[in-house]
């Protein structure tokens, strides 16, 4: 048991599938997995465990941003032998290139973030994606037939801005979209040795104002998230 997990040993599978909402992780369980069990509620961010075709997976919360998916992703590698976190949540577009309800896997995350710096000494603004999540993730897109963009992604710890526009990194490195955890899910998975993929729903179009309202929130995460479960199967 760790200090925010509250799981027994055995309890939580080697693959885990993270929103960031508690009550996403829920409906996620309880609408998609065989058998789910509610395995940890500590500070109301629930974790179950269940099946997908007969494939044992877990999904669990990570909170907003990357302090809170740092603490929960390194908690899961480390203390709970998972091998594999793929972040399934939403992100912003910087361009109208991208649309409403596009599905985007990450390759690379920029932040300007010091979060892997302070934590590990890892140098840099980027990260990439570490195992084989990436591929399973692009493998499965190919045998459902979804489409699927392959992405370096933005990763910022700031949501409101004084100054609007695409912000310099994400500009320097044609990030054409903007979420707030793939960096430190992605630092974690580096210097623990584990394997770790995003793949994140077009939530808004920056530009254009176009945003999912709430009801359409619901709807837009059933291709994310079997897209997640097929490439479990794969792990």
């Amino acid at each position: 048991m760790s200090i925010h997990i509250n799981a027994v040993a055995g309890e939580i599978a080697r693959t885990v599938l993270m929103p960031g909402d508690p009550l996403r992780a829920k409906h996620i369980a309880e609408n998609m997995l065989q058998e789910a069990a509610l395995v940890s509620r500590t500070r109301n961010i629930y974790f179950y465990t269940g099946f997908y075709k007969g494939h044992q997976v877990s999904v669990g919360a990570s909170g907003m941003g990357c302090a809170s998916i740092g603490i929960y992703s390194y908690e899961l590698y480390s203390q709970y032998n998972v091998d594999t976190i793929i972040r399934i949540g939403t992100c912003g577009a910087y361009t109208t290139d991208l649309q409403l309800f596009d599905l985007l896997n990450v390759d690379v995350s920029f932040s300007e973030s010091t979060y892997a710096l302070s934590a590990f000494g890892i140098e840099g603004n980027h990260i990439p994606h570490a195992g084989p999540g990436f591929n399973a993730i692009r493998l499965a897109a190919d045998t459902l037939k979804r489409p699927l963009k392959d992405v370096p992604i933005h990763c910022s710890d700031v949501f409101y801005r004084s100054t609007p526009g695409t912000p310099p990194i994400a500009a320097a490195h044609n990030c054409p979209a903007v979420e707030m955890e793939t960096f430190a899910l992605f630092a974690n998975a580096q210097h623990l040795g584990k394997s770790a993929a995003a793949i994140l729903t077009v939530s808004d179009v920056i530009p254009s104002g176009a945003k999912i309202s709430a009801d359409e929130r619901e709807r837009s995460l059933l291709p994310m998230t079997e897209l997640a479960l097929e490439a479990a199967l794969l792990l």
